[in-house]
């Protein structure tokens, strides 16, 4: 039993389909109920089986109790990495014990489309024929024999400089041409750059983990330096979702360094792994097709003003210019206030929020003065300037992907003539996996508060009493 277990973490070897849905169903069961628990007893929030294809900004307005939703999205994230692993490892042993292509462990990441993945294997009986050659990425050629050299140096920057080409390609038809930032690009990209690179790196003969590891992460790295070059994208995206896709390229490198020891060792018939650079374009063309629901986001900052409301609410509903940042992630670019303006009293007047890349246009929905001032958004600057080597490049996700539908601020009384003073931002993106890039997003326009609401503090604590 023991040993048993300890192969379920390994990708070598099979698993027959009644042990491999006993388990799978096994996992699932455990991590419905161990999500559950800690979105309950934690986050104090309701947690259902539907709760994985739902939005998470719906839980967000379905169970408000608790507002730190990033800290409930990354719970979540952090919770679900073994699930992922015991789940891609499972399902390779599975394919491997029936006797299809283990680049199929692609479909795994893909919604809806795993669960039907699951079923099939669960039925498909075993493949009792002689060892498949897994690793050969084309099935019975040996045209590539002169075009990938035998030496492992050069294996490696045929390998290296093929996937780069491919992910520059592919990275091109996601956001210029479908321009859509989604799993397609973040998830379905990086896994199957990493998987491809060791398939071309092992062509002629078995190589170590530690070298597999570093041909899948390579390409990776050396993309963003291409994308920058091309002024495709800029540095500071490409920093933002280093971390995401170097993660998904090394489980991609895993299983490419799986799959070609396993040919090594048993040759056999060869499977047809070329479809996995199928794969990305497929993925991307059906997220643009299906559109998913942008989700809309809340974040809230509050900080203690030691004035009455009646003082503060002038320095809230128009405030003079801030000093330049010191903030380094306003420096590298992020979009920053610099001081608002107003057209008008009351409801109807049109607020003016100046922002290093632009204005926000901010129509006045509430003027409860001095407790609540209340606005939508209209107009929208781009959210950074990107630092790129050709000065100003524009990216598709600059326009768009990135939006402000509505910002309050809230003036609480607190005894001794003080002020809570809370500023709110409700927002909404179109860039997925949403819980990773609303990371980031939160983070900023934390930290774009806390620039608005110090000033706001420092103006109205220095200024002398009438």
């Amino acid at each position: 039993m023991a040993s048993r277990f300890a192969e379920m973490w390994r990708w070598q070897g099979t698993i027959d389909r009644k042990s491999y849905g006993v388990a799978g169903l096994s996992l699932f069961v455990l991590k419905f109920f161990l999500d559950k628990f800690v979105a309950y007893a934690v986050f104090g929030r309701q947690w259902f089986l539907w709760s994985y294809w739902q939005p998470l900004g719906l839980q967000v307005r379905v169970n408000a109790r608790h507002s730190d939703t990033r800290t409930f999205a990354g719970t979540l994230l952090v919770l679900a990495l073994p699930f992922i692993w015991l789940g891609v490892t499972l399902t390779v042993e599975r394919l491997r014990d029936a006797g299809k292509p283990l680049w199929l462990v692609v479909l795994f990441f893909v919604p809806v489309i795993n669960l039907l993945l699951f079923f099939l294997l669960c039925i498909l009986e075993p493949h009792a024929v002689a060892a498949r050659r897994e690793a050969m990425p084309w099935p019975e050629t040996r045209a590539l024999d002169r075009w990938i050299p035998r030496s492992a140096m050069g294996a490696a920057a045929a390998s290296i400089g093929v996937t780069i080409a491919i992910g520059s390609m592919f990275t091109v038809l996601g956001t210029e041409v479908l321009q859509s930032y989604g799993w397609g690009l973040f998830v379905a990209l990086p896994f199957c750059l990493g998987l491809f690179s060791v398939l071309v790196y092992s062509y002629h003969e078995p190589r170590s983990s530690s070298s597999c590891m570093a041909v899948s992460l390579a390409p990776i790295a050396l993309l963003g330096g291409v994308l920058m070059i091309v002024a495709i994208e800029g540095l500071i995206c490409i920093l933002m979702a280093a971390p995401f896709a170097l993660a998904l390229a090394a489980l991609g490198g895993m299983l490419g360094y799986a799959i070609q020891a396993g040919y090594w060792l048993n040759k056999g018939t060869p499977a047809v792994l070329s479809i996995v650079l199928l794969f990305t374009p497929t993925f991307q063309g059906a997220e643009r097709w299906l559109k998913p629901q942008a989700e809309t986001f809340e974040v809230r900052t509050a900080i203690e003003v030691h004035a009455p409301p009646e003082k503060v609410w002038n320095q809230v509903v128009t405030f003079a210019e801030i000093p330049p940042p010191k903030e380094l992630l306003f420096r590298a670019g992020i979009a920053f206030p610099i001081r608002a303006e107003i057209s008008g009293h009351g409801v109807g007047a049109v607020r003016h929020c100046i922002f290093s890349t632009g204005p926000f246009a901010e129509p006045i929905e509430v003027w409860d003065e001095p407790r609540l001032l209340k606005f939508g958004v209209t107009a929208n600057p781009a959210p950074l300037n990107e630092l790129s080597p050709y000065g100003n490049i524009q990216p598709a996700h600059l326009h768009g992907y990135f939006v402000s539908k509505q910002g309050q601020f809230l003036l609480t009384a607190l005894p001794g003539g003080r002020t809570r003073l809370e500023g709110t931002t409700w927002y909404l993106h179109t860039m997925w996996p949403a819980a990773y890039w609303r990371l980031w997003s939160d983070y900023i326009i934390h930290k774009i508060h806390l620039r608005v609401l110090e000033h706001i503090r420092v103006a109205v604590e220095e200024k002398p009493p009438a």
